[in-house]
């Protein structure tokens, strides 16, 4: 017999965390639990705001509308809303056995603001050294002058960037006119440095700086291919949709010979875990992009291994729908 439950959360973040236009004071969201002949499986249903295009109240509406039909033992079509389409496929992939238990736990450090921060996380960092660095916040010249910074400092250190779209080409060559040429090639790439895809590849192909599409990939008609500068696609799971989805965008990106990197949408560390499975599972040879539970103040119902932030029972959730 199939029953169902819907939970609903509000964690309060920490503060200081900004979306382009606003402030994040709390991080909404549902847990679905399936079951169904002795199996069970989870997922988390969090839009984020500023950047999903549904509503926490429309991911909700659509939840229950799915849970509904599954619980009277319809199959669903897979749900138009991202967030909906990447929960519910979590939860029937744990319930059909599909997700591997195995994790990616390794995480990418984000450094927002002072380098020397990051450096020395990074000089406590065995293996490959990866980071990833938010550009675009304040003045392009600065941003150039932070990365030069540390990739002088640390020579065997790879960056991520990303610059979500936020510069004029201008900008852009500002930018790149303050990073050593010598030290380019090891800026693994820039995600959407400028405001079009087209000013993108051409700044990619002027500067020698390698690029990444994140939010060209959930627009609409994105199409995997090979392009002069692209280095990789990233996919934003909760904002791109089902694993289905996810799965055949990684294989078409690997397939051109693009790099895939599953990055994280401010999830819970039941989300994380989740993500550094799919990593495990998708993407074995790339290190996730997952350095945000201590945006959180608090974890829910999963821990992040070795994590020390609180947690949030199942308890403590309120039932937002329950079969």
């Amino acid at each position: 017999m199939r029953t169902a439950t819907l939970y609903r959360f509000s964690l309060p973040m920490e503060a200081g965390v900004i979306l382009r236009y606003q402030r994040l004071k709390t991080r909404d969201g549902f847990l679905v639990h399936l079951q169904d002949n002795g199996q069970q499986g989870w997922g988390e249903i969090a839009p984020l705001p500023e950047f999903s295009r549904e509503t926490i109240e429309q991911a909700g509406e659509a939840a229950m509308t799915w849970l509904k039909q599954w619980h009277l033992g319809i199959e669903p079509d897979e749900s138009e809303l991202p967030s909906v389409a990447f929960g519910v496929s979590c939860a029937l992939a744990e319930l059909q056995g599909k997700l591997p238990e195995e994790a990616d736990y390794r995480k990418v450090p984000l450094c927002n603001g002072d380098p020397d921060e990051l450096i020395v996380r990074l000089s406590k960092m065995g293996g490959q050294k990866v980071a990833k660095v938010k550009v675009g916040l304040y003045e392009a010249v600065r941003d150039g002058m932070v990365v030069n910074v540390l990739l002088e400092a640390v020579p065997d250190l790879v960056l991520r960037l990303d610059a979500n779209r936020s510069w004029s080409r201008v900008k852009a060559d500002g930018f790149a006119k303050y990073v050593n040429p010598d030290y380019r090639n090891r800026i693994a790439f820039l995600e959407e440095p400028c405001r079009t895809p087209e000013e993108s590849l051409a700044f990619a192909r002027n500067t020698g700086i390698a690029i990444a599409w994140d939010e060209s990939v959930r627009d609409e008609g994105f199409n995997v291919e090979v392009q002069k500068g692209v280095a990789a696609i990233v996919i934003k799971p909760t904002l791109v949709g089902s694993l289905a989805r996810c799965r055949r965008l990684i294989s078409a990106a690997h397939n051109a010979g693009l790099e895939a990197v599953i990055s994280s949408s401010i999830e819970t560390s039941f989300g994380l875990t989740q993500l550094a499975r799919v990593a495990h599972w998708l993407t074995p040879a790339t290190i996730p992009g997952l350095d945000t539970l201590e945006l959180i103040q608090f974890q829910l119902v999963r821990r992040w291994p070795g994590s020390t932030v609180p947690v949030k029972g199942l308890d403590e959730l309120e039932i937002a729908w329950r079969s």
